[in-house]
């Protein structure tokens, strides 16, 4: 007998999901970023936030069109297969599984432990605080790799507790510095002029806190009457996303003044929440924060545990055999599991060569934080135009309009990434080669398994 998935969720609690997956550590690590790239304009940096908002709507709302028309799809991988066929499909989830997941959970690593050296009073940069995200990293693998359950009622309260210091920062935040006048003094004073491509800089770090909402059309199969429930999860559950980033963009702007924020760099928003909520408080839900970003971190290395796994079942990848089985016990593809974290830590070692320990690799130091998220955003591309090509039931706004709004959104994502990068784009774009050559020169061995 075959097992489906029950149709169990309905709109609220699929709205609480998207919710809960895109809202991570991005918006706490990023606001000083925009803040810092716009030279502390506000109206700017909120222009920033709502540029990267109205970017993930549109393109989750065509996604979701996509997950209506393709019942049983899950993912982008499948996605892919299903616009483009199964040779695309093959290097998405190669891409996905050696450079989408792995460098983004080992920056999550990072900024875990980058939060915690805050409370602790260690420097960002030193050996503590890559001691400390290595063992972050090898934490979450354990806890995916031996007890999915346990991961997943782990990604649950995280859940709740990321949005404890989101809504108190702007609520609090804004009605204080209302009352102060804190608000009004950082609408009107700016810092700097920001740097010449501040507004794309701004966007592209906003990417990178909205990034996530992909994995929610996942639950499309377990959701109850799902052509009518998902759209509408997806667009409200962003929508509340991109609304209470702003919101806590603007209660931070309550609390202390932009030049200080800007100048504390990973401690200003600590000094923000101290201001607003008195030493003890501000570092409880500092502890709060971290919490968000572990959670975080737990769900993207539940990604990277699968990466290659999902190659292997479709018989393609390196060593199929080995990297599709599947634990009996545990229920978990153990052998993707130990590539992923493998790959984890040698991003991670690059990263803090070429962002934090200064200039390792020359010319191949990039930001692997952004730029791999943005090689998503040019993924879309060729699947959401075939998507218009097939699309023939469909009505105007489905087919066109809202694919059409989403491919201008990925086209200034990639234009906003070359403004902001510059020549680094370009050594990415290098090691980005390499690395699906390598893929395409695999693919070489298998080419019966493809029919698309």
């Amino acid at each position: 007998m075959e097992h489906k998935l029950e149709k169990k969720y309905g709109l609220f609690m699929a709205i609480a999901m998207v919710i809960g997956i895109v809202i991570g550590s991005g918006v706490f690590f990023k606001a000083e970023k925009i803040l810092t790239a716009t030279g502390g304009n506000l109206k700017q940096g909120i222009l920033a936030w709502v540029i990267g908002g109205i970017i993930m709507i549109s393109c989750a709302y065509t996604f979701s069109v996509m997950a209506t028309k393709y019942q049983y799809v899950n993912g982008i991988v499948d996605y892919a297969e299903a616009a483009m066929g199964k040779k695309y499909a093959y290097y998405v989830g190669w891409f996905m599984a050696l450079i989408y997941y792995p460098t983004i959970t080992s920056v999550l690593a990072w900024v875990s432990a980058r939060y915690t050296c805050v409370i602790l009073d260690f420097s960002i940069t030193g050996g503590e605080c890559m001691t400390i995200a290595c063992l972050y990293l090898i934490s979450s693998f354990t806890i995916n790799a031996l007890s999915p359950v346990l991961a997943g009622k782990f990604q649950v309260s995280t859940t709740i507790i990321k949005l404890i210091p989101l809504f108190l920062m702007a609520v609090v935040g804004t009605f204080v510095g209302l009352k102060s006048g804190m608000t009004a003094y950082n609408f009107t004073h700016y810092v700097s002029h920001g740097s010449s491509n501040g507004l794309f800089t701004a966007v592209v770090a906003a990417c990178f806190a909205y990034e996530g909402w992909i994995i929610a059309t996942c639950i499309n199969a377990e959701l109850k009457d799902a052509k009518k429930n998902l759209p509408l999860a997806l667009i409200a559950g962003t929508f509340i996303t991109m609304s209470v980033y702003i919101l806590y963009y603007i209660g931070l702007a309550g609390a202390v003044k932009n030049e200080v924020m800007m100048a504390g760099g990973e401690t200003g928003a600590k000094l923000a929440f101290q201001t607003i909520f008195t030493s003890a408080g501000g570092s409880l839900l500092f502890v709060f924060v971290i919490i968000s970003c572990l959670g975080t971190l737990n769900g993207l290395m539940l990604g990277c545990t699968r990466g290659i796994y999902s190659i292997a079942v479709r018989g393609l990848g390196p060593k199929p055999h080995v990297f599709n089985q599947v634990d009996p016990t545990t229920n978990m593809p153990v052998n993707s599991a130990i590539l992923g974290l493998f790959l984890c830590g040698i991003w991670l070692f690059y990263f803090y060569g070429a962002n934090l320990a200064g200039n390792w690799f020359g010319f191949f130091s990039f930001d692997s934080s952004e730029l791999p998220i943005v090689t998503i955003y040019a993924l879309y591309i060729p699947i959401f135009i075939m998507f218009m090509i097939k699309g023939k039931e469909l009505n105007f706004f489905n087919r066109i309009f809202m694919p059409c709004i989403s491919l201008a959104g990925c086209v200034f994502m990639i234009f906003a990434a070359w403004f902001a990068h510059g020549i680094a784009v370009v050594s990415y774009l290098i090691v980005f080669s390499v690395i699906m050559l390598f893929a395409s020169l695999l693919l070489r061995k298998v080419k019966q398994h493809l029919g698309g």
